[in-house]
């Protein structure tokens, strides 16, 4: 069946899809969308602030406005060339099919109410309700209504999100050798199955008899033999550690990614590279997001604002205070982390804090990124002035955010579009080193 033979669509916009993602209006092709008033109201709500829920309020209400008229709300007006028409529905009462399961007094129920009343109104167009709340797409569904999550952004296929490294079987004896002598190198023609390289890949090379690590050097397309070795103290503990180290500190990487489990190591590895090459940078940025318990805001908690953040920064200091102690104190390396805090040279800091600042020559690392939407790690990175790295770590299994999953957090999203872009490398931490116990834990519960 041809696309002009299918019957319209009508997509019923829950806010917590324009506060993920301003732009979405336009993700819907010739299809029609449809935003209630209540949705409007909710928006009000989130127009003041500096955080990304803040800028998407701002930003979606700027383009309403743009498209300003009556006919917003009266036959609907024209989102763009080829595409449907944008209707703002005003509250209807509620529909007898739901008066007795659903209360007209929360804000779900009334979008519900309006996407259902066009749903009985169009039996010949089908009506969707698009919610990033798995609950309210319960709701619909149990009265016959399509609902579906808002998937513009989303990795589909969480299974082969790239990994950064791999192991070559079956490695010539002759290339593990010419890796172990200067220049330490080989021509990646001389590796078989050479063809699907991504730049800045990493690789254990390995035979019956010998194995080397090394890394596919995009630039002199030569695969570049990787030495495990310590790096302001901290020595890593397997593979994965080793390439990770290596990106970490390698200049002609401007963009990281690590990922893995919890215990891992990987704000650990970010803190030492960051510390290791801090002579190249001017400061060095060191941030998470603040997730609040049951999505409330800080506001809500009690105390002064730094007792209200230190709960979601203490991970941050932890992880500095093991690398302090690998020192004793009458080394200058443990000295130092003192002063360069003392000196805000080292700044821990919320992300939304460190947002509004210039990126110019920083090594910025995000912490806990598996919290971001794609919008927010995408206006992060394009922040980045001159001289500036940034190196993003999380967990894509291990969410807080209460609308972002596996599939549609800004760290998958951004290891899927940048693997094989010449700045970027991306490693995925598989095998926890915290201790046996948390390893265990970690796998088993």
């Amino acid at each position: 069946m041809d696309q002009t033979s299918q019957p319209r669509k009508i997509f019923v916009l829950d806010t917590n899809v324009i506060l993920h993602d301003s732009s979405c209006i336009h993700q819907f092709q010739e299809h029609d969308v449809v935003i209630p008033i209540t949705v409007l109201e909710e928006l009000d709500q989130f127009k003041k602030g500096n955080g990304s829920l803040n800028f998407h309020a701002r930003e979606f209400l700027r383009t309403l406005d743009a498209l300003s008229g009556d006919k917003l709300f009266n036959g609907g007006v024209t989102i763009g060339q080829n595409r449907g028409k944008i209707f703002i529905k005003l509250e209807q009462g509620i529909h007898a099919d739901l008066k007795l399961n659903f209360s007209e007094k929360k804000h779900d129920h009334n979008i519900l109410n309006i996407a259902y009343h066009l749903f009985k109104a169009k039996p010949n167009e089908k009506v969707v309700l698009v919610t990033k709340d798995v609950n309210l797409r319960m709701k619909a569904k149990s009265v016959g209504m399509t609902a579906q999550d808002y998937t513009t952004d989303h990795v589909k296929d969480i299974a082969a999100l790239y990994t950064g490294c791999r192991i070559l079987e079956n490695v010539p004896e002759t290339v593990i050798d010419a890796m172990y002598h200067p220049p330490y190198e080989v021509a990646v023609d001389d590796i078989p199955g050479h063809d699907g390289f991504i730049a800045n890949e990493f690789f254990i090379l390995k035979n019956i008899k010998k194995s080397v690590l090394g890394t596919f050097d995009p630039q002199s397309r030569k695969v570049v033999r990787v030495e495990k070795s310590s790096i302001y103290g901290i020595t890593p503990r397997n593979a994965e550690q080793t390439f990770a180290l290596h990106a970490l500190v390698n200049p002609h990487v401007r963009l990281v990614t690590l990922s893995g489990k919890a215990g891992t190591g990987k704000t650990l590895l970010a803190l030492a590279g960051a510390l290791e090459t801090r002579k190249h940078y001017r400061q060095i940025f060191l941030s998470r997001p603040v997730v609040p318990l049951s999505n409330k805001d800080l506001g809500f908690l009690p105390g002064d604002i730094d007792s209200k953040l230190d709960p979601y920064m203490q991970p941050l200091y932890d992880n500095l205070g093991v690398i302090q102690n690998q020192f004793a104190d009458s080394n200058p390396h443990h000295r130092q982390i003192k002063e360069f805090l003392e000196k805000e040279k080292l700044i821990i800091s919320p992300l939304s804090y460190i947002r509004g600042r210039s990126l110019v020559k920083i090594y910025f690392i995000v912490d806990e990124a598996q919290n971001l939407t794609p919008h927010e790690v995408k206006t992060i990175i394009t922040r980045a002035g001159e001289g500036t790295k940034i190196v993003i770590t999380g967990d894509i299994f291990q969410i807080d955010h209460p609308y972002l999953d596996s599939h549609s957090n800004g760290l998958s999203y951004l290891i899927e579009k940048m693997q094989g872009q010449l700045i970027y490398a991306h490693i995925n931490l598989e095998k926890g080193e915290r201790s046996e116990l948390a390893d265990l834990a970690s796998n088993l519960l």
